[in-house]
């Protein structure tokens, strides 16, 4: 199908929802939306039940909502970003103005759609931040429309499902793109007393050039520390793990475990990996030395 001719069919599909809800088509869901008055049902918005087309907005439709009670917030943030298109591990973050006080409360006054439909749940991370994810990965391009009791609403999408996972046994990163195999790198993590965690990561900050500190986390310089730029870094977790460049360890890379936790690959390598990826998409760590990577990080979603 050419894009024309898919932009034709995606209009159709939207018209027709509109004919049968009697409402005009929403093209996308990015904006405050009003509450209805009393007495009437309050419309939300739901993803169109068709694959994403990459360029264009999340297509919507309307949708009566269920009962909600209200918000004892007065304002919220979502992530990700409105039409961002994130990796199928990426949880929907929801960051209120203020503690809350009734946790099911909060919870009831927010709303995730998605399309194809998934199952999923909320946890939360602080009295002021809830996340909600699926119980398993995204599909791969599906389409997410997020409700956040009148205050709040926006849409985003997943892209492919580009997952990479080191072997420690190995030394090797194994990186497949829907469940296709794409690229192997050599890898170096964490030595001896500074096992990096086992566990699902997923990414999230990145720099081309990323200073890192080690007297951040109590290792002093004098004690075998450092203080250096490392480039095309992407981060795992938010004690400070990353996936970066790393030169001065090639002869370890799958070798043997020299880091300080971090994953270290190829100069080649780290620009591939951070020019692929975006928020959101998988890293695995297994059959290390290392403790579980678990709830006492904000980027362990996926371990508990």
């Amino acid at each position: 199908m050419t894009r024309t001719s898919r932009s034709s069919a995606l209009a159709a599909i939207l018209a027709a929802f509109a004919l049968v809800l009697g409402l005009a088509p929403a093209a996308s869901a990015q904006s405050v939306m009003p509450i209805s008055p009393p007495g009437l049902p309050q419309l939300e918005n739901a993803p169109v039940p068709v694959p994403p087309v990459p360029g264009l907005p999340v297509l919507t439709y309307p949708v009566i909502g269920p009962e909600r009670p209200d918000a004892e917030y007065g304002g919220v943030s979502i992530f990700p970003t409105p039409d961002e298109t994130v990796g199928v591990a990426q949880p929907v973050m929801f960051f209120f103005d203020r503690p809350i006080r009734d946790r099911a409360r909060a919870e009831a006054t927010l709303g995730v759609r998605t399309e194809p439909p998934v199952s999923g749940k909320f946890y939360w991370i602080s009295d002021t931040e809830v996340r909600w994810r699926p119980h398993h990965f995204w599909p791969a391009n599906s389409s997410v429309t997020v409700w956040a009791g009148g205050k709040r609403q926006q849409s985003f999408r997943t892209g492919d499902a580009l997952v990479a996972e080191f072997d420690d046994n190995t030394k090797l990163i194994t990186v497949t793109r829907n469940g296709q195999h794409v690229r192997t790198m050599k890898a170096s993590a964490g030595r001896a007393g500074w096992e990096t965690y086992n566990g699902i990561y997923y990414t999230g900050q990145r720099g081309r050039e990323v200073r890192m500190n080690s007297e951040a986390f109590g290792l002093r310089i004098e004690d075998g520390g450092y203080d250096s730029i490392v480039n095309d870094a992407v981060r795992m977790s938010y004690d400070g793990i990353y996936i970066h460049s790393a030169p001065w360890s090639l002869a370890d890379q799958g070798v043997r475990n020299v880091s300080h936790g971090c994953i270290n690959v190829s100069p080649e390598d780290a620009r591939w990996y951070y020019d692929n990826t975006r928020n959101g998409d998988p890293i695995i760590v297994k059959n290390g030395p290392g403790r579980p990577f678990g709830a006492f990080d904000g980027q362990g979603d996926w371990n508990y």
